[in-house]
């Protein structure tokens, strides 16, 4: 969680200093890209602030009317995350970059600027905002994804996209995706203020403004679904519940399971439910040292389960 909590400092304070830079080379320029740059990094800084909450909150103590803690808190927050950034960011970069092609809008690129005594051309002050947008997002970035590479390692992942499928820890996960999704928006924007300024077509400038917000309308309809499973209580993944089971099945004294379930209460927050048909030969006190210690191997045999409930049944039925 501290890890979590690391990379969304990152990338807040990336954000937070590279929206102030767009919007003073957008003032400067009146480029489109560089408008839609600016609405992509204020979206995002505000984002952060949402992770950042629903860290705080997902570590309150469980209560009477949330037995299981507030773990899922980052769930809804990272959901509302995706929202936000298909919302702002996303509606709002696409619609000024198609109104620009529409109108033919040029930005101001080929002119000079003039501030505090100092006259430069205007297309300077594009480059060297988005190059240092770059450096500061590359830092974000390198410290989101060793945050994902440590996951991919702790569970043995393929890769990333296994990964995307399968992680609980939404906001590094969020974090990650942003962070990607900013470093490209930041490259087509390099590349459109270039294009325009070489060729002199605005058209450039203003499709690679299109284009920013159609990416981040795809990325945070892919996050948003991500985060559905998850409110929705998505159980381990398959391979995971079986070799669960397997512990259980293989258990000396275990007839057969009449029911297992798992489900996600949080990001490294897993709760195991199973009801065993034990041998008819076992008495009571013997049923409970073999619970006892079926509910330590679970936890020991998965990090991120935190709560088992074994329940002995009298009466079997078909193992699921």
């Amino acid at each position: 969680m501290a890890n979590s909590r690391s990379v969304v400092l990152a990338a807040l304070f990336a954000n937070g200093a590279i929206a102030v830079l767009k919007f003073i080379g957008f003032l400067l320029t009146q480029s489109p890209a560089m408008l839609s740059e600016t609405y992509h990094s204020i979206s995002d800084t505000g984002n952060q602030v949402f992770l950042l909450v629903g860290i705080r909150y997902g570590k309150k103590s469980a209560s009477r009317a949330h037995p299981f803690g507030y773990g899922k808190a980052q769930f809804f927050y990272s959901f509302l995350v995706s929202v936000l950034l298909f919302g702002i960011a996303g509606w709002e970069s696409a619609k000024h970059g198609f109104n620009a092609i529409l109108h033919h809008e040029a930005a101001a690129l080929s002119g000079t600027v003039t501030q505090f005594g100092m006259t430069v051309p205007a297309i300077w002050v594009n480059y060297i905002v988005l190059v240092g947008g770059i450096l500061f997002e590359g830092w974000a970035f390198s410290k989101a994804y060793a945050g994902m590479q440590s996951d991919i390692d702790e569970y043995g992942w393929s890769g990333f996209l296994e990964a995307f499928r399968k992680t609980s820890n939404v906001t590094t996960l969020t974090a990650f995706t942003e962070d990607t999704i900013a470093l490209i928006g930041l490259v087509l924007a390099l590349g459109g203020v270039f294009l325009t300024d070489f060729t002199g077509n605005p058209l450039f400038d203003a499709t690679a403004a299109l284009l920013i917000g159609l990416m981040l309308m795809g990325f945070a309809i892919a996050l948003a679904w991500e985060n559905k499973r998850l409110l929705l209580g998505e159980s381990l993944p398959q391979a995971e519940e079986q070799r669960l089971r397997k512990i259980i099945r293989e258990w000396d004294g275990v007839a057969e399971i009449v029911d297992f379930r798992t489900v996600y209460f949080g990001p490294e927050n897993v709760v195991v439910s199973s009801d065993v048909a034990f041998d008819a030969g076992l008495d009571t006190s013997e049923i409970d040292t073999h619970i006892t210690d079926m509910e330590n191997a679970i936890i020991d045999a998965y990090p991120d389960i935190q709560k088992v409930y074994v329940e002995p049944e009298t009466k079997a039925v078909a193992d699921d």
